[in-house]
């Protein structure tokens, strides 16, 4: 690692010092941001994952349910169904705090399940799949919101470990090499010193 190239003065040791003091100080609480923001992204990993499994369960229901209701009622009827269910959905921004950190996600606010249709065009089938798929698209909408955050606690986790191994493998190192290449330089003139006045004292002694 190649040192800074700056003369080797008392005070830019005292400089450098002070830069060495400044990164470590920075690496150490940049590498506890990094921890923490690794834990609370692994954290909603596993929120995904459970989120997943749901969805996939519900999928599972969801379908084969619509698949009936079609066999039971016929193609025709459950369009004529579909085409008089009708929901307004308000999607909306939001912040959420993660590690310490805020950060903006996506909100939606789903409506309360609703009769559409008259109890004489209704069937058991019918009311199944309104449940399932009206389960499925909570859920989903959940997805979207945490995924959202598992980005962006992602992204900040590698401008994070960027910045530690800027300090740990650049900024540190030069400093510190700068730092003992200015003190070697001082204290070979410090000796350079005390050796001229030795000979300056011996030779005044002589006369």
């Amino acid at each position: 690692m190649a040192r800074q190239n700056i003369a080797p003065t008392k005070s830019n040791l005292l400089s450098v010092k002070e830069q060495l003091n400044v990164a470590v100080d920075g690496y150490d609480l940049l590498e506890q941001k990094r921890e923490i923001l690794v834990m609370e992204l692994m954290h909603m990993v596993e929120q995904v994952k459970m989120l997943e499994q749901k969805i996939d369960k519900t999928v599972a229901q969801a379908y084969p349910a619509l698949k009936n209701m079609m066999m039971a009622v016929g193609g025709d009827r459950v369009e004529r169904i579909s085409h008089a269910v009708s929901y307004d959905f308000t999607i909306s921004e939001k912040s959420i705090i993660a590690a310490g950190m805020q950060f903006r996600s996506i909100g939606v606010e789903l409506p309360k399940r609703e009769l559409f249709y008259s109890f004489m065009d209704s069937y058991a089938d019918t009311d199944e799949v309104m449940v399932q798929f009206f389960e499925l698209l909570k859920l989903l909408t959940e997805m979207a919101s945490i995924r959202t955050i598992v980005w962006r606690l992602a992204t900040e986790v590698k401008k994070t470990q960027r910045r530690v191994n800027a300090l740990d493998k650049m900024v540190i190192p030069q400093a510190r090499e700068t730092k003992t290449y200015i003190e070697a330089v001082l204290e070979e003139r410090e000796r350079e010193n005390v050796f001229v006045l030795k000979n300056l004292k011996t030779r005044s002694s002589k006369t």
